[in-house]
C-alpha cells in the first residue's frame, strides 16, 4: 500500500485546482440553464469536471458560465423529477385509488392535473405487496429530489395516465399491437395489464437514470442518481420476473418492448422477458452483462409516443417543465 507522505506535491496541486474550480463552478451556478448544460442532457455522455486544467482567474465580478455543473445538474435533477411524477401517480393511483398529496406537486412551471388512473383489484398477495412497496418508495423519491433542487424544482407537469381510448396507455398499446386497434388497454383492470402498463414505464426510468448518472457533474448528484437507479433496477427486475412468471402475457411484453425500440432510434436495444432462445430474459443487458443507457431526448421519445422531435404527447399531454422538453428526431 503507498505511504501517504509519498505522494508527489503534484498530486496535491492538481487537486487543489479541481477544488477551486469547482467552488468557482457553484458561485456561478445561480443563473438559469444555459446551452452548455443543455447539450450534455443531449447525449448519453458527459464531462466529469476533474479535468487537470488551469483554475479561472479572479475576477471581482463573477458571472454565470454556460457550462455551470451546477446549473446542469439541476436541468438532470429536474427532468428525473418530472420521471418520478409519472412513475409514483402511477403506482399510487394503482395501489390506493388516489394520487400523490398536492404538497409534493407544487414549483416551477405550470402544474398539470393527472388523468386516468383507479385502484386495481390484485388477487396476487405478492404483487399487491410488492406494488404497494414501489409506490412508497416513488413517493419518498419525489420528496427527496424537491429537497435536492430546493426552490428551482420544478411542478408536476400534465400527466396522462388513462386507460381510455385517448389515453396514454391505451395508444401505447395498440401501437405495439399488444391490443386490437379498436380495444381499450386499461391497466387497472387486472393485474395482467396492471404489469404490462408497469413493465412499459418502469424499464425507461432504469435506463434513464443510467444515462444520466454518467451526466452528473456534481458528487451529490451523481450519488443521488447512482441511488435511485439501483432502487428502479430492484423494481424493474420485480416487475420483469413477474410478467415472466405468467406466460400469458410474456409476448404481448415482448410486443411492447420492440414498440418502444422503434420510437427512440434505430439501435435494437430495448428487450422484453424472453430471449430469442426462449430462455428468462429478466434482465435486459448486453453480452457484458451491462443495461443499455437512454438519453433524456430518447426517453421522451417513448413517453411522448412518437418518434420524432416533438415538445409534448403521449404521458406528458403539455409536455415537461423545466429546460429539458424535447424529444429526439428519430
Amino acid at each position: 500500500m503507498t505511504d501517504q507522505d509519498t505522494i508527489p506535491p503534484m498530486l496535491d496541486a492538481a487537486e487543489a485546482r479541481r477544488a477551486e474550480r469547482r467552488r468557482f463552478l457553484q458561485l456561478a451556478g445561480g443563473a438559469s440553464i444555459a446551452a452548455g448544460g443543455l447539450a450534455l442532457l443531449s447525449a448519453c455522455g458527459g464531462d466529469d469536471d476533474d479535468g487537470d486544467g488551469p483554475a479561472p482567474g479572479p475576477s471581482p465580478t463573477p458571472s454565470p458560465t454556460p457550462t455551470s455543473t451546477s446549473n446542469a445538474d439541476r436541468a438532470a435533477l429536474n427532468f428525473a423529477l418530472q420521471l418520478e411524477y409519472l412513475q409514483a401517480q402511477f403506482f399510487s393511483y394503482a395501489t390506493t385509488g388516489t394520487g400523490l398529496d398536492a404538497a409534493l406537486l407544487s414549483g416551477t412551471g405550470a402544474l398539470g392535473g393527472v388523468t386516468g388512473g383507479a385502484a386495481v383489484p390484485f388477487a396476487d398477495r405478492v404483487i399487491g405487496a410488492c406494488a404497494r412497496e414501489i409506490a412508497q418508495d416513488s413517493r419518498a423519491r419525489v420528496a427527496f429530489l424537491r429537497s435536492l433542487i430546493g426552490v428551482e424544482g420544478v411542478a408536476q407537469p400534465a400527466i396522462n395516465i388513462s386507460g381510455a381510448a385517448d389515453g396514454a396507455f391505451t395508444v401505447a398499446a395498440r401501437n405495439a399491437t399488444a391490443v386490437g386497434a379498436g380495444e381499450l388497454f386499461s391497466p387497472y383492470a387486472n393485474e395482467d395489464n396492471f404489469l404490462l402498463a408497469a413493465f412499459f414505464l418502469q424499464d425507461v426510468i432504469v435506463t434513464a437514470y443510467k444515462g444520466l448518472v454518467a451526466l452528473a457533474n456534481l458528487n451529490t448528484t451523481r450519488l443521488a442518481f447512482t441511488g435511485i437507479a439501483g432502487a428502479q433496477a430492484y423494481h424493474a427486475g420485480f416487475i420483469r420476473t413477474a410478467i415472466y412468471e405468467r406466460p400469458s402475457i410474456r409476448a404481448r411484453a415482448g410486443l411492447l418492448s420492440d414498440y418502444r425500440d422503434s420510437l427512440d432510434g434505430g439501435a435494437d436495444l430495448d428487450q422484453g422477458v424472453v430471449s430469442a432462445s426462449g430462455a428468462a430474459n429478466i434482465t435486459p443487458a448486453d453480452g457484458n452483462g451491462i443495461i443499455f443507457s437512454r438519453s433524456a431526448p430518447q426517453v421522451l421519445n417513448v413517453f411522448y409516443l412518437n418518434k420524432a422531435a416533438v415538445t409534448s404527447g403521449g404521458f406528458f399531454p403539455a409536455g415537461l417543465n423545466g429546460d429539458v422538453k424535447s424529444s429526439a428526431a428519430n
